[in-house]
C-alpha cells in the first residue's frame, strides 16, 4: 500500500492537481481495478463507514449505493418477498445474502442509483458480483472479493470498472480535518455509536416500539449519518425507502424522502407489476419509464412515439384515486431525521406515507406539538438527544 495516491482531477476537470494521501502511515486501501477519482474516493470512504457501521448494529451483511457523497439506498441482508424481487429486477438470480442486501440498497431509489458507487460490508461474493456486473455503476468498496467475483467485476466498463479494497482494521485518527477557502477546519470525529439504546426515552402516549422497527430506525440513524444535511430517511423491512439529502428546510427533506418512500410503494401496484414490456427493453429504461408512469405525467406521453416503443400492448392507466388507494396501504414505516422537527407538518407528511415510528433528537420549542401531531396518529417516537449533521 502507498502513502498517497494520485487523481485526474478534484470535483471537476479544471481543478488540478489532485490526490488523496495520509499525513502519517499508508493508505488503508488497494486500487484492484480502474482509477477511481476524487469524487469516487469520498463516496467510497463515507459508504464503507456507512455499511461498516450497519453491520456491526445489526449483525447482518450490508450493503449501500452511493451517489455525489449521499447514500441513493442502504440495506441489510432480510429475505425479500417475490414482489420486490421483481421490482428490483432480480427475480431471475440466485441471490446470497450480502447479494440481497445490495440488491435491496439499489432498489431503494432506482433512479438515483444509476451510476452508483457501492459499499458491502462483507468479501464480495459470485452471487453479489453477478448482480453488480449487469448494473451501470461506478465502482465498488470492498473489505476483499473472491477470485470469481474479482474477474466478474473487471470485465465491467471494458475492463475499466473502478474496484477498491479497503483494510476492515483500519482505524481512522480521532481528529479530522477539511480545508475551505485556504482556511483548516478541525473536529474530532463523530464516533458515536448508534443502537438500540438510543431509541429508549418514548415521549409519545404510543410506546409500541416493535422489534423490526427498532431494526430499521437504527438503520434510518445510520444512513442519515453519512446523507448530506439536512436530511430525513424513511425505512421498512431492513432497508432504506426514501432519503431526502441536502435540503435547506426539514419539510423539503421529509416530503422529498415520502415521494421516493410513495414511489417504491407504486412500483409494487399490480398495475407497475403487469405492465407489458418489450423483452429487449432495458432496466434503466423501465426503470424511467415506470416512474413517468406512476407520476402524474403520465397523460401527457401515452402518444409519445418513444413510450409506444416500450409496450407490447398500451398500458392501462393508473389514476390517482388507484394510487391514493393504494398508497393508503402503506404501514409500519420507520423515519429518522438528522435533527429535530421544528413544526408538526413534518409528522402530518411522514404519517402520508405509512410511517408509526419516528427517532428524531428533539430539543425544538415547539416539541409539544410535534408530539401532540404523533399521538392524533398514534406514531411512536423516540427522542435520541443526538444530532446527526454531515457536511
Amino acid at each position: 500500500m502507498a502513502t498517497e495516491l494520485s487523481l485526474k482531477y478534484g470535483c471537476n476537470p479544471n481543478q488540478k492537481p489532485s490526490r488523496i494521501f495520509m499525513q502519517e502511515g499508508e493508505l488503508p486501501i488497494e486500487v484492484l481495478n480502474g482509477k477511481p477519482g476524487y469524487i469516487n474516493f469520498l463516496d467510497a470512504f463515507n459508504s464503507w463507514q456507512l455499511v461498516k457501521e450497519l453491520k456491526q448494529a445489526t449483525g447482518l451483511p450490508a450493503a449501500a449505493s452511493f451517489k455525489h457523497v449521499s447514500p441513493a439506498g442502504a440495506a441489510v441482508a432480510v429475505p425479500m418477498s417475490d414482489t420486490l424481487k421483481k421490482i428490483y429486477f432480480v427475480d431471475d438470480l440466485t441471490l446470497s445474502p450480502l447479494a440481497t442486501a445490495y440488491a435491496r440498497a439499489r432498489g431503494a431509489d432506482r433512479m438515483s442509483s444509476y451510476g452508483d458507487f457501492i459499499a458491502l460490508s462483507d468479501i464480495c461474493d459470485k452471487e453479489t458480483a453477478l448482480l453488480i456486473q449487469r448494473e451501470v455503476s461506478d465502482g465498488i468498496i470492498a473489505p476483499g472479493y473472491t477470485d470469481e467475483a474479482l474477474e466478474i467485476l473487471k470485465s465491467k466498463r471494458k475492463g475499466t470498472y473502478n474496484i477498491v479494497k479497503i483494510d476492515e482494521a483500519y482505524q481512522p485518527a480521532p481528529i479530522e480535518h477539511k480545508d475551505c477557502f485556504g482556511i483548516t477546519f478541525e473536529q474530532g470525529r463523530n464516533e458515536l455509536k448508534i443502537d438500540g439504546e438510543l431509541l429508549g426515552n418514548l415521549v409519545t402516549e404510543t410506546k409500541n416500539l416493535t422489534e423490526e422497527a427498532k431494526r430499521d430506525l437504527i438503520i434510518s440513524l445510520i444512513t442519515l449519518k453519512y446523507t448530506q444535511s439536512n436530511s430525513v430517511c424513511y425505512a421498512k423491512d431492513g432497508q432504506a425507502i426514501g432519503i431526502g439529502a441536502g435540503q435547506q428546510s426539514r419539510i423539503h427533506c421529509t416530503r422529498l424522502a415520502g415521494n421516493k418512500a410513495d414511489i417504491w410503494f407504486l412500483r409494487q401496484h399490480p398495475k407497475v407489476l403487469a405492465l407489458p414490456f418489450k423483452a429487449d427493453i432495458r432496466r434503466p429504461d423501465r426503470d424511467n419509464t415506470i416512474d413517468v408512469y406512476i407520476s402524474d405525467d403520465y397523460e401527457d406521453v401515452i402518444g409519445d412515439d418513444n413510450w409506444q416503443l416500450m409496450f407490447t400492448s398500451q398500458p392501462e392507466p393508473l389514476t390517482r384515486e388507484e394510487k391514493k388507494e393504494w398508497l393508503s396501504q402503506m404501514s409500519g414505516v420507520s423515519l429518522g431525521s438528522d435533527a429535530f422537527f421544528p413544526f408538526g407538518d413534518n409528522i402530518e407528511r411522514a404519517h402520508r406515507s405509512g410511517v408509526e415510528f419516528i427517532a428524531q433528537p428533539g430539543g425544538s420549542i415547539r416539541d409539544d406539538h410535534v408530539i401532540d401531531t404523533c399521538n392524533k396518529y398514534g406514531i411512536t417516537m423516540s427522542f435520541t438527544g443526538i444530532r446527526l449533521f454531515h457536511h
